[in-house]
């Protein structure tokens, strides 16, 4: 086959986000050549790793959830080297701090929530039942559970104010990237589970090792970098130098306001935007990988990341990552709180800023946990807004997308095989 009849042959995507390097990996396994067209100049889309000065820093705080189905079944994880966190998290408040654990996982933290004075023990009772009843449940039930926002679900189960304001909201707003708890309670379900079943943490070197993982399984020059896609049809596209690109198909693997610049018919969900910080102390002000969330609400989280993956420190100074919710400039309130948080920082460097203004799609309910990825003939579209806002929402959707493209070229291709048979008849 020459090469300009392959080329028409393939299927194009656009996109090499998680969703698109799914999708891709999907297509070539079946035996169908790809080309991938990215618009930045690296894959991965909002899920990539700079070095700078030394330190690797992720674009916004990111995490690996090994319970994540489609991960497992897609990624090769033991490779990823995995640095996990401690299962349970540190609540700061104004001046005190509590700290729960998921007992199974530390023993010797068993008594971490009935003496966090976090909640009552009726709301440790119900935050059990509640945990219980998502890990043992498949997710096919948790899926077709009754939805509501996500804040009316846990007063639903008997949790009180306290809890949730203490607890739940600061920690699911480094999650959701809102504090209203106003995300389905479908979607909040199946995250619940996903933490309580997983472990949670980074690459040794960076959370861009993931999409990096998909792309070294397509054939070298599959993905074309700095290939801006300015309109798509169900079998081209067309570049922004103008350059055409056709294909048997074409999947739109864009961001959600990419894609719906290229895509007149789907609806682009209301997007979180979240500003991360990363600072280098001359040593860790922690000592363990554990996440300290805030109830003050001044941050959304805070992690000394070194503590659990070193490797992201070339020279042993400690990198610690702060979230806040929102588009942030100004460093210095940052710091104050971290001070508060963590003692002196005055000895800190600002290493840098990531501002992400479209970081996560809303879920509030009414939503759909499956949107439609076919959208015509010849033309789809996937990315975590077509299922849930998370990595495995990515994947699945990239898979998703992959397969309603092979089951169309296959009926395409019975088609025209049957058609010369009908003729003779």
């Amino acid at each position: 086959m020459d090469s300009d009849r392959e080329t028409r042959e393939a299927v194009v995507v656009v996109g090499a986000g998680m969703a698109g390097l799914a999708c891709a990996v999907r297509l070539h396994e079946a035996g169908l050549p790809v080309r991938v067209l990215e618009a930045s100049d690296g894959v991965g889309g909002r899920v990539r790793t700079d070095v700078v000065g030394g330190f690797r820093l992720d674009r916004g705080f990111q995490v690996f959830n090994t319970a994540y189905p489609e991960a497992r079944r897609v990624l090769d994880i033991d490779a990823l080297d995995l640095r996990p966190f401690a299962s349970g998290l540190i609540v700061q408040g104004t001046s005190a701090r509590a700290r729960v654990m998921l007992p199974w996982r530390h023993p010797r933290h068993a008594l971490s929530g009935p003496l966090s004075g976090v909640g009552t023990l009726r709301d440790q009772a119900v935050l059990a039942a509640l945990t219980a009843r998502d890990v043992a449940l498949p997710g096919s039930r948790l899926r077709g559970g009754r939805e509501r926002r996500t804040e009316d679900e846990l007063r639903a189960w008997g949790m009180s104010a306290k809890m949730i304001d203490c607890l739940m909201r600061p920690f699911l707003a480094g999650v959701l990237l809102e504090r209203d708890l106003d995300t389905s309670s479908r979607v909040f379900h199946l995250l619940w589970r996903s933490f309580a079943r997983g472990t949670i943490g980074v690459p040794a070197l960076g959370m861009g090792q993931i999409p990096r993982q998909l792309a070294d399984r397509l054939p070298p020059g599959t993905v074309t970098l700095d290939a801006r896609v300015a309109e798509v049809a169900a079998d081209r596209v067309r570049l922004a130098d103008g350059t055409v690109v056709e294909g048997r198909a074409v999947v739109v693997a864009a961001d959600p306001r990419s894609a719906g610049d290229l895509l007149s018919e789907i609806e682009v969900p209301p997007m979180r935007a979240v500003t991360t910080f990363y600072h280098a102390a001359p040593r860790s002000p922690l000592r363990e990988p554990v996440q300290i969330i805030d109830a003050t609400g001044a941050i959304a989280d805070t992690l000394v990341l070194t503590d659990a993956a070193p490797q992201y420190s070339s020279d042993g100074r400690a990198l610690v990552s702060t979230s806040v919710l929102g588009l942030v400039a100004d460093e210095r309130p940052v710091r104050r709180r971290l001070s508060e948080i963590y003692g002196d920082t005055s000895g800190w460097e600002h290493v840098a800023t990531y501002p992400v203004p479209a970081a996560l799609p809303a879920m509030p309910p009414p939503y759909p946990l499956r949107r439609p990825v076919r959208l015509r003939a010849g033309l789809y579209v996937c990315g975590d807004h077509r299922d849930t806002g998370s990595l495995q929402g990515a994947l699945v959707s990239g898979r998703r997308a992959a397969e309603a493209v092979l089951t169309d070229l296959r009926a395409r291709h019975a088609g025209s095989r049957s058609a010369p048979d009908q003729a003779t008849r």
